[in-house]
């Protein structure tokens, strides 16, 4: 046997554990993780290699009607996804409707390419349902592998791991074999950001923040990031600093501590805040942040 290598796309709609299926088999936290909607809005890809195979595993957002131009761009990386696979793995999950966002089951439907459907929470569950569900998934799509799962407590991980390494194909590796990830430092400072805004704030606000570092410099037994928090209008400003900057200063202090986590070495974090007028809408900004259009 030769060195196996390819990209496995991690699709389906919002909540169903996308992101905490990409941490459990990268065995990493690259993917921030809330009980919120649409918490992962780039695609960011986790490497898995082994001696004889290279995995990229792709996390993608939720599947969504976009409602404007950041959810467009969004929708844009899952539709990517579909093309650019050698494996597709379909995340569901006990709880949700066969129904939501059936256009895209149809496009999964239409694919050749080897499809997983993994119905994930399980835990919460009971056996009869879980097999009836299974047997739906199967129905709508026939030329699916169905696979019971729960990614928070590793249950099958480890079989749907050696039905990909099956299906992997024959190819040398895309990335350097010591990489984890195809995003950068700087890449990860901001959503580690943005996870504890999303933890710490209600409603709109959390949707309608986006990151910038503006400087990171790595010094030898410290890190010490500027980072911009923008918003999308004044009132939400006052809201993200807090009263006497208590809010502000809690995101930071957790923040800085999973940097320290997760860089390996002391942080020193400054963080501002900005107001970019509906910055969701404006595709130059949106450019700017990373987000890419036709």
């Amino acid at each position: 046997m030769g060195h196996k290598s390819g990209f496995v796309n991690i699709i389906g709609n919002p909540n169903v554990g996308k992101s905490t299926l990409m941490n459990a088999m990268v065995g990493e936290k690259l993917s921030i993780i809330t009980s919120k909607m649409q918490t992962t809005r780039h695609r960011i890809k986790g490497i898995v290699n082994g001696e004889d195979f290279q995995i990229i595993y792709s996390d993608t957002p939720g599947i969504l009607k976009p409602n404007y131009k950041l959810q467009e761009s969004m929708m844009k990386f899952v539709s990517t996804a579909l093309v650019d696979a050698d494996i597709i793995l379909y995340v569901t999950d006990v709880v949700e409707d066969f129904e939501k966002n059936i256009e895209y089951i149809e496009k999964i439907r239409q694919n050749d390419i080897p499809i997983l459907v993994l119905l994930n929470k399980i835990d919460l569950s009971n056996q009869e349902e879980v097999e009836s569900k299974m047997t739906r998934w199967r129905e709508l799509l026939p030329n699916a592998e169905v696979f019971p799962i729960s990614a928070t407590e590793n249950f099958n991980i480890d079989v749907v791991f050696n039905r990909i390494l099956a299906l992997l194909p024959e190819g040398a590796p895309f990335f350097p074999k010591d990489e984890l990830t195809d995003r950068n430092e700087r890449f990860f400072t901001q959503e580690i950001i943005r996870e504890k805004i999303l933890l710490n704030y209600q409603k709109e606000v959390p949707y309608s923040v986006e990151i910038e570092v503006e400087s990171f410099k790595d010094e030898e037994k410290l890190l010490r990031i500027d980072a911009v928090i923008y918003v999308a209008r004044d009132s939400q400003k006052g809201i993200i600093i807090g009263h006497q900057g208590k809010a502000l200063k809690k995101v930071g202090t957790e923040a800085r501590k999973d940097m320290e986590e997760f860089f390996g070495k002391k942080v020193f974090l400054q963080l501002y805040v900005k107001v970019a007028k509906e910055w969701r809408d404006k595709e130059n900004m949106l450019r700017n942040f990373g987000y890419e259009f036709q």
